[in-house]
């Protein structure tokens, strides 16, 4: 299967901007995948006989109806939660196998929800992003600087270096969160509904941020979204989730159909081309003609 052809599955579970950017190849090589995933928090499954692999430099938008296994899915990936059965696999090792501090230098992690430590700047809260980078024999170093302000330069959060991150505004702080992951360098960036309670404004500011970093520093991120056309827009590769399973996966052109959403979150829409980016946009039916429909 490649990333040109969306995967579906019947009833029973069997199984940028422009033009939109040019999908990533899906293939055995992906640096992150899992097989065989069943996610469960205690006696509640999540997921059975999950499989999902990553393709490498894609911007990967996982999307799905609430409690479907979304964020789920994340943590697993991330290694913040271990599959009850099946694997992980980081450049083709189990990742609980692996190192913390090596993988915190292959992956890094914007959890749904982040809290900083009470009064600490955001120049600070940035360098943290530096620690799996550490070790007895390599101490804070001139390279560490220059990391830290690059990744508060790209982001934009420079000029609030000095200032404690409890005073900022939502979009301020997820940029801060985003920069201090950037100061991990890691290869493959994962964030959890990173546009979570921000305005429309400031949520476009964080996906043409990600999307910077996709397309100028060739990184791989993977990104829970609930807003399916922000999800059209910004991904390369689409995986569209209900009640734990993979419905379809592939880029948005494909996977994004009137028939997809009504089967993924129920709801009657048409599906046009969006006159800023050419990529699909879900337009819900109007009320009247549900009812219409209806009866």
């Amino acid at each position: 299967m490649t990333a040109a052809t969306p995967r579906t599955t019947d009833e029973n579970g069997a199984s940028d901007m422009g033009d939109g950017p040019a999908p990533a190849p899906l293939t055995d090589a992906a640096r992150l995948r899992g097989d065989g995933l069943t996610l469960a928090y205690e006696r509640r499954t999540i997921a059975e006989g999950l499989d999902v692999a990553v393709p490498d430099r894609s911007f990967t938008v996982v999307v799905g109806p609430n409690a479907c296994g979304k964020s789920t899915l994340l943590r697993a990936l991330s290694r913040m939660l271990k599959p009850a059965s099946g694997t992980v696999l980081l450049d083709g090792a189990d990742i609980h196998s692996l190192p913390a501090k090596q993988v915190a230098r292959t992956l890094g992690l914007l959890p749904q929800s982040s809290i900083a430590p009470d009064g600490i700047t955001v120049a600070d809260l940035v360098a943290r992003g530096r620690y799996p980078h550490q070790s007895l024999l390599r101490q804070w170093s001139e390279e560490d600087e220059r990391v830290v302000a690059e990744s508060m330069a790209a982001t934009g959060v420079h000029p609030l270096a000095d200032r404690a991150v409890d005073e900022l505004s939502g979009g301020q702080r997820q940029r801060v969160w985003i920069a201090m992951a950037l100061a991990q360098q890691t290869p493959l960036l994962l964030l959890d509904e990173p546009t979570t309670y921000l305005d429309i404004a400031h949520q476009i500011e964080v996906l043409d941020l990600c999307a910077r970093l996709h397309q100028e520093q060739g990184r791989t991120l993977v990104a829970v979204l609930h807003d399916l056309n922000q999800a059209a827009r910004y991904a390369t590769h689409l995986i569209a989730m209900r009640d734990g399973r993979v419905v379809a996966e592939g880029p948005p052109s494909q996977v994004v159909t009137a028939e997809l959403v009504q089967e993924v979150f129920g709801l009657p829409c048409r599906v046009i081309d969006d006159p800023e980016s050419g990529t699909p946009l879900v337009i819900p039916a109007a009320r009247g003609r549900e009812r219409a429909a209806a009866g």
